[in-house]
C-alpha cells in the first residue's frame, strides 16, 4: 500500500511539471463560401433599392433600381440593347484576342532571350509610360475613325499587363530549376513546357484579370468617340438627352460583363493552378 502510495506521489508533481500544450491558433482565412463575391455588389444594390424607397436619392440623378430595370427591359424589347451588347461584346473579344496574343509571344521572347529582352523590354516600359487613350488621336489619324483604332487601342491596353506580369514571372523562375533542366538534358521546347509555363502560369494570370478588366475601361471610353453603336455610344447619346437610367442600364451591363469575365479568368486560374497550396484555395 505504501509502495502504491509513494509512486502516485511521485507521478503526480511530474505530471504536474508537464508543459501544457498550447491550442493551435487558426491564421487562414477559412473555407471559401459559395458566391461569396456577389455578397458586396448586392449589399450595394440593397442600399441602392432602400435609400431610393426611402426618398434619399435624387430620382433625376440617380434613379431607382425598378426604373433602371424598366428601362433595361424597354431598350431591350425594342431592339437596341442587344445590338449594341452584341456590338460591344465583339470589339472587346478582337482587341482582348490581339492583346493576348502580342503580350504572351512579346514576354517569352523578352524573359528567355538577352537578346529579345535588349530589344523588346525598354520599348514595352516606353509604350507603359506613354497613356494608351492618349494615343486615340494618333491612331485615329493612322486608321481612320472606323473599328479598327478601336481594336488596336484595346489591344494595347490589353497587352501591356500581359507582358509586364508574365515577364515578372519568368525573370523570378529560380535559376536551380534552369541548371537541373540543362543536367537532365532537356531540349529548349521541353524546358519550356515542363519549367518555363509553370513557373510563369502564376504571374501570367495576375496580368490576365488585369487585362480582362483594362479591355472594358478601354472600350467606355472608345465607344463615346466617333462610334455609332455600342454600349458607349448609347451612354452618349443618353448624356445628350439627360437620360440618366440610360446611362446607368451601361455601366451596370459593363459592371456584370466586368465581374463576370473576372470570376471566369480566376475559375480557370484555380483549375490550371490546383496543384499550388495557397489562401485563396
Amino acid at each position: 500500500m505504501s509502495a502504491v502510495t509513494t509512486t502516485t506521489a511521485v507521478a503526480a508533481p511530474a505530471a504536474a511539471e508537464l508543459p501544457q500544450v498550447r491550442r493551435r491558433r487558426r491564421l487562414s482565412p477559412g473555407r471559401r463560401l459559395p458566391a461569396a463575391r456577389l455578397a458586396g455588389p448586392l449589399l450595394v444594390l440593397a442600399l441602392w433599392a432602400a435609400a431610393s424607397a426611402a426618398g434619399a436619392l435624387d430620382p433625376g440623378a440617380i434613379p431607382a433600381p425598378w426604373t433602371v430595370l424598366r428601362t433595361a427591359g424597354r431598350l431591350w424589347t425594342d431592339g437596341t440593347l442587344p445590338t449594341d451588347v452584341l456590338t460591344s461584346l465583339r470589339r472587346a473579344a478582337y482587341g482582348f484576342a490581339i492583346g493576348l496574343t502580342a503580350g504572351v509571344l512579346l514576354a517569352l521572347a523578352s524573359g528567355l532571350s538577352r537578346t529579345g529582352e535588349a530589344l523588346i523590354d525598354g520599348t514595352v516600359q516606353l509604350n507603359r509610360a506613354v497613356p494608351t487613350l492618349g494615343l486615340i488621336p494618333l491612331f485615329i489619324l493612322w486608321l481612320g475613325i472606323g473599328e479598327t483604332f478601336k481594336i488596336a487601342i484595346i489591344a494595347i491596353v490589353v497587352y501591356v499587363p500581359v507582358y509586364l506580369n508574365a515577364h515578372a514571372a519568368l525573370s523570378g523562375i529560380d535559376t536551380r530549376y534552369v541548371e537541373l533542366a540543362e543536367v537532365q538534358g532537356l531540349s529548349r521546347a521541353a524546358f519550356v513546357r515542363q519549367v518555363v509555363i509553370p513557373g510563369a502560369l502564376p504571374g501570367f494570370f495576375v496580368g490576365l484579370r488585369l487585362a480582362v478588366t483594362g479591355s472594358w475601361l478601354g472600350l467606355v471610353v472608345l465607344e463615346q468617340i466617333n462610334a455609332t453603336s455600342g454600349l458607349g455610344y448609347l451612354m452618349f447619346q443618353a448624356q445628350n438627352y439627360g437620360q440618366t437610367d440610360v446611362i446607368l442600364v451601361g455601366l451596370l451591363i459593363y459592371g456584370v460583363f466586368g465581374l463576370a469575365s473576372d470570376s471566369v479568368v480566376r475559375l480557370l486560374e484555380r483549375r490550371v493552378l490546383s496543384w499550388r497550396r495557397t489562401l485563396s484555395s
